[in-house]
């Protein structure tokens, strides 16, 4: 097994799916995680099978800067088979922090609402994110770890850069369902990528995306 620089390109990219496969798991209209600090990172080569890569880093809340938590993940990128979306093993040291109250502020102030939620343009050219979309913007987070999880590979890094559009769906049900276009940075090659899914959440059950799909450039203009 060889040991990489933490900031080494492969290392990073490891720890930021890992982050975003967290995020998915674990994330909510309350809060989400951003990878602050690769601490230690080893891969192990596989014959026949793939790179799993061995990791200890730092994710901090991305509402509150001060709020970190230390993690450790085993990342298995699969030889020459990008249908396979990379195994990923993480565990948590210590207590994720109780995001129930805002969760549930959130859910009900959404359901209360007598038109459908939608807005364009989160965070805006300024970088500036409104209060009330603060929750909005953290399930696209949690939602878009998800989609990058699926769709990464070892030589790519995803990272969601904008929200382009999101628009509540009606439903009968529990559920709070959004229909997002969003927009994702790949750090390796720079492009950015249009990407619609669609979000089914509940604060007790967590973050689902039942469908998502990748968009023509031209969808940005």
């Amino acid at each position: 097994m060889a040991e990489l620089p933490p900031a080494h390109g492969p290392a990073s990219r490891a720890a930021a799916l890992a982050t975003a496969c967290i995020s998915h798991r674990h994330g909510s209209p309350g809060h989400g995680w951003v990878l602050r600090d690769v601490r230690r990172a080893h891969r192990e080569d596989i014959d026949g099978i793939g790179h799993k890569y061995h990791l200890e880093f730092v994710l901090e809340d991305i509402f509150e800067k001060d709020s970190t938590v230390n993690c450790t993940a085993e990342v298995l990128y699969h030889l020459g088979n990008k249908k396979n979306a990379p195994d990923v093993q993480f565990t948590i040291e210590g207590e994720l922090k109780n995001t129930d109250e805002a969760d549930n502020a959130f859910y009900n102030r959404i359901k209360s609402l007598k038109k459908e939620l939608e807005a364009e343009n989160i965070p805006d050219r300024y970088g500036h994110v409104s209060p009330e979309m603060q929750p909005i913007r953290a399930l696209a987070w949690a939602a878009s770890g998800y989609v990058i999880w699926q769709n990464s590979t070892e030589n790519t890094k995803y990272q969601l850069a904008q929200i382009k559009h999101v628009k509540q769906v009606k439903r009968t049900d529990e559920y709070l369902e959004f229909d997002y276009m969003i927009l994702l940075h790949e750090s390796v090659s720079q492009e950015i990528i249009p990407w619609q899914m669609t979000v089914l959440w509940h604060p007790q059950h967590g973050v689902e995306v039942t469908k998502n799909s990748c968009q023509p450039k031209h969808t940005l203009h």
